[in-house]
């Protein structure tokens, strides 16, 4: 039936309603981008920095079956240059490889890196009777003899960013390599830089 002369049909309630939840999320998502912007703004996050200081192996051997038994030591130096942003690692892994065949796998202690902060890390990776055979095994032997040998280094850690009262989880991954490490702690070591990434 059509309305009377005069007065107009009032608009279906569920159109607005749906007009009005829109504008409301609308408004949260305007609101939502705002603060994290204002926080990044505030916070100004710099990139966490990781380079390779030291790197020697001890207790080398490489049995004719091919296996091997090894400690790789490593100083790792981690620099936090944020002003208000301090880490929680939880969980740390550390992986040497060699020709993308890993050698030795460590896990370290958790601890807490304030802000504005370097901290060097000594780590041992011990390698027990890790099989290595055909060409690794050969290569192996081969730089052996020249006195050092190509390495990489792969961190993994599970961190939290502590940003005022909120702590933020996340993934850390670190690349480091190639390392030319010598078999000899009195040889001499260049400092390598590290690729990182940090995931949800």
């Amino acid at each position: 039936m059509a309305p009377p002369p005069g007065r107009q049909a009032a608009p279906p309630r569920h159109s607005t309603a749906v007009k009005c939840i829109a504008t409301v999320l609308l408004a949260l998502i305007i609101l939502t981008g705002l603060t994290v912007l204002i926080i990044w703004l505030a916070v100004q996050p710099k990139k966490l920095r990781y380079s390779i200081e030291h790197g020697s192996i001890d207790g080398y051997n490489l049995t004719n079956d091919g296996h091997l038994n090894a400690t790789f030591k490593f100083v790792i130096r981690a620099n936090n240059p944020n002003r208000r942003i301090s880490l929680y690692y939880d969980r740390i892994d550390v992986t040497v490889s060699y020709e993308d065949q890993n050698l030795a796998v460590g896990h370290f202690h958790p601890f807490y890196q304030p802000r504005r902060n370097v901290t060097h890390l000594e780590v041992e990776v011990v390698a027990e009777e890790a099989a290595v055979y055909g060409a690794v095994a050969r290569d192996l032997r081969m730089e052996k003899k020249s006195g050092d040998v190509d390495l990489d280094l792969k961190i993994r850690a599970k961190i939290r960013l502590k940003i005022g009262v909120f702590k933020i989880h996340r993934k850390l991954k670190v690349n480091c390599g190639p390392l030319t490490v010598p078999f000899s702690s009195s040889k001499g070591f260049e400092r390598v830089f590290c690729d990182v990434d940090i995931d949800d």
